[in-house]
């Protein structure tokens, strides 16, 4: 059985983009080396339309990469992708349209597939939040302050129960949270 794991880099104060929509700056490379690991094992990443836009950049080869990007990308190319959208009308390779009932389509993903879905993007994981069926947050906390933009939590939530947390890449720490 599938659990959904909503995981995001924010600023110190809570944001995930700042006001134009810009996400924070680029991982290091070792965060970027710890992504690929997480990439690695989903069993598939779950999208909202803003956000598949966004990771569509690792659809096509950079010249400019460097080897740990190119791998993020073979990597994320390889998962099923799952976009939620009631206004695109198609997606790209190894990616399915969700835009019919969402709650029935998630616990019918989750009954059939082993392993971490990935939730990315705050209003989806809120909406999904609010169906009950987000097993966990995880929080890399970024040494960056943006003062304003997208928070992480697009929504108030009900108390959380601290699940672990650990140093990761040069300057980050994850703290991964579950519903109490």
């Amino acid at each position: 059985m599938a659990r959904l794991v909503f995981a995001m880099m924010q600023s110190l104060d809570g944001y995930v983009a700042s006001t134009d929509g810009i996400p924070l700056l680029p991982p290091g490379e070792d965060l970027h080396r710890h992504f690929n690991h997480y990439v690695g094992e989903l069993a598939g990443m779950l999208y909202g339309r803003r956000m598949y836009e966004v990771m569509r950049y690792w659809d096509e080869d950079r010249a400019d990469w460097a080897a740990h990007e190119r791998d993020f990308a073979a990597k994320w190319r390889s998962r099923p992708k799952w976009v939620v959208s009631r206004t695109l009308k198609s997606v790209g390779p190894n990616a399915t349209l969700v835009n019919g009932d969402l709650e029935s389509f998630l616990r019918d993903l989750c009954a059939r597939v082993d392993g971490e879905i990935d939730v990315a993007g705050p209003e989806l994981a809120a909406g999904i939040a609010n169906l009950g069926l987000v097993d966990e947050y995880r929080l890399y906390i970024r040494p960056f302050v943006l003062g304003a933009g997208k928070p992480y939590f697009a929504g108030a939530r009900p108390p959380l129960h601290l699940a672990g947390f650990e140093r990761v890449g040069e300057d980050s720490v994850v703290l991964r949270y579950s519903p109490a």
